[in-house]
C-alpha cells in the first residue's frame, strides 16, 4: 500500500486515471450488464440508469481532470474524493431502502462497489494529506 501510495504522490494526476476507469466501469456494468437484470437483483431499471448516468458524470470529471488539471491538484482531488463518499452514501441509502425487493445478489454488488470506492476515497484522502 505504501508503494501505491508513494507511486501516485509523486504522480498525483494518475489518481484520476485510475478513477476514471473505476467510475467507467461501474457505467458499463451498471448500465449495460446489470440493468437488464433488474428482476435478479430487485431493483427497477430506473435506479440502474441513475447510477450509471452518476458513474458517467464522475468518469468524465476524473478523467477531464487527468488531461487538464495542470496545478492545484489536491482542490480538484478532494471534490472527486467528496463525490465518491457521496455515491457510497446514495448506494448504501438505496440498499436499505429496497431492503424488502433487493436481492442477495444486489446486496453483495453493492456493498462490493461500495468497499472498492472506499478503498479508493482512502487512498485519494492519504494523497490529498500528504499534499497538505
Amino acid at each position: 500500500m505504501r508503494q501505491n501510495l508513494s507511486h501516485f504522490s509523486s504522480k498525483p494526476k494518475n489518481i484520476f486515471l485510475l478513477d476514471s476507469f473505476g467510475a467507467l466501469l461501474t457505467t458499463l456494468l451498471l448500465y449495460f450488464i446489470l440493468r437488464h437484470f433488474n428482476a435478479f437483483f430487485g431493483l427497477s431499471k430506473n435506479i440502474f440508469e441513475y447510477l450509471s448516468i452518476t458513474a458517467f458524470t464522475f468518469f468524465v470529471y476524473s478523467f477531464s481532470c487527468f488531461f487538464l488539471v495542470r496545478q492545484n491538484e489536491k482542490l480538484f482531488l478532494k471534490i472527486i474524493c467528496t463525490a465518491n463518499i457521496l455515491y457510497c452514501l446514495l448506494t448504501f441509502g438505496i440498499v436499505l431502502h429496497n431492503h424488502k425487493t433487493i436481492s442477495v445478489y444486489g446486496i453483495v454488488y453493492f456493498l462490493a462497489e461500495i468497499a472498492v470506492i472506499i478503498g479508493l476515497a482512502v487512498l485519494e484522502m492519504k494523497i490529498i494529506k500528504s499534499k497538505s
